[in-house]
């Protein structure tokens, strides 16, 4: 760089950063997520944000929104250390789009180390290679929770979710939201009674999925273009678009299972969804929070079940605010086995970009600082490091203000900062061993001796 040259500090373009009253938003909400992840019993892990490609490529993911890199080659000094360790430095290897692949890697890794059914949480940054535009992001934090089991996994584990995701958009009281679920069995069960070929299927489940990306004529065209017919097109739209109560849906499904030809897998779908819906109602989720969807899809390759997808009510334009599903064969294209799974994503980042913009959240106090203890008189800062040490150890996040200046100025800095109160300690207050405690909000002033001062706090904050 030539001396004198600028640079240029400006952020990456799709990789965020947050000012502290985003951050402070963003782990609010971790720790809502993580509170009823683990009231579930969902355990965390980390795993690493590179993985090798062959990994990430697993079960279809051709790598559309990879990231790739290459092992750095070493400076010459440092080629011996590279030929010890035995890497070439041309292994392909990329950053994780998602934390379902990589799970399904760990499983593979630690096998013999894990108990199952295992239930894992992850709160992870995730990247992808996309086009970076208004709320969406190449770096992003995702929140997972997934079950995986060997062998068999009971669907009472796929009715969970819904459970899991009501109580953590109830407590972050971001209003009414619709929990959408399909089953993957279902949709390819009424192709095949439709008569479309295995092969076909996979692009039709694709199609289908961007319905309301693309609106009904579109997923019609594009039927039509992946050589199902006409006819075909207008039955899979009719049955898409089949609605109404919870129970009436089941209704109409057995009748075309019953009524349409190899219906087999139709069928099973039909059972599960209806075994999943019921575990849903016990596990006491309201009925106006989930309804059956026969549109969702889940365009990735790996479901092969329940789906999920969940909307924001009047802020549909949003998209799905969480999603997921159940796939049967995932870890077991490490291990040869079948070890089938379910889960649930939220990816936070988007998330709180839409939910801010849209005006349905708002983000915290630049500072989780409750009360600053004012400065006076620099004399006196043995008893404010005193008073602010004791409000500390009766709960109350202090800022201890070091520099003496205006004592305007130094309430303009409190309020800034979303600060509350000032503790206020003149020479008088402290050899009379009391404080004045200013509420910003109000404007009141009262006097408070200071072995009450931690107690009239909290009763102010409560």
């Amino acid at each position: 760089m030539v001396k004198g040259d600028k640079i240029n500090f400006s952020t990456p373009s799709g990789f965020p950063e947050f000012l502290p009253s985003e951050k402070r938003l963003e782990l609010y909400l971790l720790d809502i997520i993580r509170r009823v992840f683990e009231s579930y019993g969902f355990t965390p892990i980390e795993t690493p944000a590179v993985e090798r490609l062959e990994v990430l490529q697993a079960k279809g993911n051709q790598g559309d929104n990879i990231i790739y890199g290459i092992d750095p080659i070493l400076p010459p000094n440092r080629q011996a250390e590279r030929d010890k360790s035995g890497e070439t430095g041309s292994e392909a290897r990329a950053l994780k789009f998602d934390q379902t692949v990589p799970l399904a890697a760990y499983i593979a890794r630690h096998l013999n180390e894990l108990t199952f059914p295992f239930a894992r949480y992850q709160m992870d940054v995730v990247f992808r290679g996309e086009r970076a535009k208004d709320g969406r992001f190449r770096q992003f934090r995702q929140c997972d929770i997934d079950v995986v089991a060997r062998r068999e996994l009971s669907l009472l584990y796929d009715a969970q979710m819904p459970a899991i995701i009501t109580e953590i958009f109830e407590a972050i009281n971001i209003g009414d939201f619709l929990i959408r679920i399909n089953n993957r069995k279902v949709l390819t069960g009424f192709f095949k009674s439709l008569g479309i070929a295995e092969n076909q299927i996979k692009s039709c489940i694709g199609i289908v999925d961007a319905l309301e990306k693309i609106g009904e004529n579109k997923v019609k065209q594009d039927l039509e273009k992946e050589g199902i017919s006409a006819e075909q097109a207008q039955r899979i739209i009719e049955f898409i678009k089949i609605d109404g109560l919870v129970d009436e849906v089941l209704d109409k499904l057995k009748h075309l299972a019953q009524n349409l030809p190899e219906t087999e897998q139709l069928s099973l779908g039909v059972t599960e969804l209806e075994t999943v819906i019921t575990g849903v109602r016990n596990l006491g989720v309201a009925e106006n929070r989930f309804c059956i969807d026969l549109s969702i899809a889940r365009g990735l390759d790996y479901y092969t079940g329940t789906v999920y997808e969940t909307t924001l009510l009047g802020h549909e334009a949003l998209g799905s605010i969480c999603s997921g599903g159940r796939y049967e064969e995932l870890v077991g294209v490490f291990l040869g086995e079948k070890m089938p799974g379910v889960g649930i994503s939220i990816g936070l980042t988007r998330l709180i970009s839409r939910l801010l913009k849209a005006g349905i959240l708002n983000t915290l106090a630049a500072t989780p600082a409750q009360v600053m203890v004012v400065n006076m008189q620099e004399d006196l800062m043995p008893t404010y490091l005193k008073v602010s040490q004791y409000l500390r150890q009766a709960g109350i996040n202090v800022i201890t203000n070091f520099d003496k200046r205006p004592l305007g100025k130094q309430f303009q800095l409190a309020d800034k900062q979303g600060i509350q109160f000032c503790v206020i300690i003149g020479s008088e207050e402290a050899a009379a061993q009391k404080s004045s405690l200013k509420d910003l909000k109000t404007g009141e002033q009262v006097e408070v001796l200071l072995e009450n001062l931690a107690e009239e706090v909290k009763r102010k904050l409560s």
